[in-house]
């Protein structure tokens, strides 16, 4: 069984930190569409048995009203995840982001460690979700299989601060550094199937140039991004929402096309502009993504 929430909304995707339970206790309340509960770079290393514990019980006794709660386990090379993936699933963590993924094998020995925590605590197998964090040179040269390597994983993110370093240059707040990465990634994802999210922007001070960057990643085709801050969320939304302008065009293409073809008509004009089936599955995108933040109650 695979979890139905698969392709479920994600624009936004919010880091906790769960060494630190004030933080995690009602996330809800920012409206992202997913929060990260991050047992890895964020939770100090004499900290990890004390963080597993603060997520086990607010997986189990918060309610997050619908928002799904994805955990950021510590990396294959580490002593630490076969235990994060347990506590996981025995609290019952809707997806597990793997860290510092390079391989499709990386992917399979998560899945093989969720498979064996589900039949151990009696979760349905398969309810689990994966993602995988892309960070290195090698994982973006591998992104392909990465996307194809389960049917638990949902998509991938790009973990921009790691690879920037594989790089060996930095974040320069343009863009051009993580332009090969975020093309490969997104093209990788689209060709499998699954969905794929931007790094996160840490500069804070500046939320015209973090504006910038999501408009620049929605036109690349992602599906989201990955914050840092709550204040971070309303413009992400802002700009993965469909506008109203979007879904009337959107659903005068449906309609069109649907009548066109009927009357075996190939190519037509939409308000002016040239029409065909290629742009059919766009307009449903369009229609489904505005459905799913609420904006749209149509009958497409």
């Amino acid at each position: 069984m695979i979890h139905p929430d698969k392709k479920r909304l994600r624009r936004s995707m919010m880091f906790l930190n769960c060494q630190k339970p004030g933080l995690i206790k009602d996330p809800y309340i920012y409206g992202a569409d997913s929060i990260m509960l991050d047992l890895e770079d964020a939770v100090a290393e004499n900290q990890k048995d004390a963080a597993r514990y603060s997520l086990f019980h607010a997986l189990r006794e918060i309610d997050y009203r619908g928002v799904e709660r994805v955990v950021r386990i510590n990396g294959l090379d580490t002593p630490h995840w076969r235990e994060d993936i347990r506590v996981c699933v025995a609290g019952g963590a809707d997806t597990i982001r793997i860290a510092k993924t390079e391989r499709a094998q990386d992917v399979r020995v998560v899945e093989e460690a969720v498979t064996a925590a589900e039949e151990e605590f009696g979760a349905p197998v398969g309810r689990t979700l994966l993602m995988a964090a892309i960070e290195s040179t090698r994982g973006v040269l591998n992104a392909l299989e990465i996307c194809e390597s389960s049917e638990r994983l949902f998509g991938i993110a790009l973990s921009g601060g790691d690879y920037t370093k594989d790089l060996q240059t930095v974040i320069s707040g343009t863009g051009v550094e993580l332009a090969g990465a975020r093309q490969n990634m997104i093209i990788a994802a689209r060709a499998a199937g699954v969905q794929c999210f931007d790094t996160v922007f840490t500069n804070l001070d500046d939320m015209e140039g973090f504006e910038r960057e999501v408009r620049m990643i929605k036109m690349m085709g992602f599906d989201g991004k990955s914050l840092v801050n709550p204040r971070q969320i309303e413009i992400v939304h802002k700009i993965f929402t469909p506008t109203r302008k979007e879904i009337i065009f959107a659903e005068k293409v449906v309609r069109e096309i649907d009548e066109k073809k009927a009357q075996g008509i190939g190519v037509f004009t939409v308000d002016g502009k040239m029409i065909d089936i290629a742009f059919y599955d766009g307009a449903m995108r369009t229609l489904r993504l505005a459905k799913a933040s609420g904006v749209y109650e149509g009958d497409l």
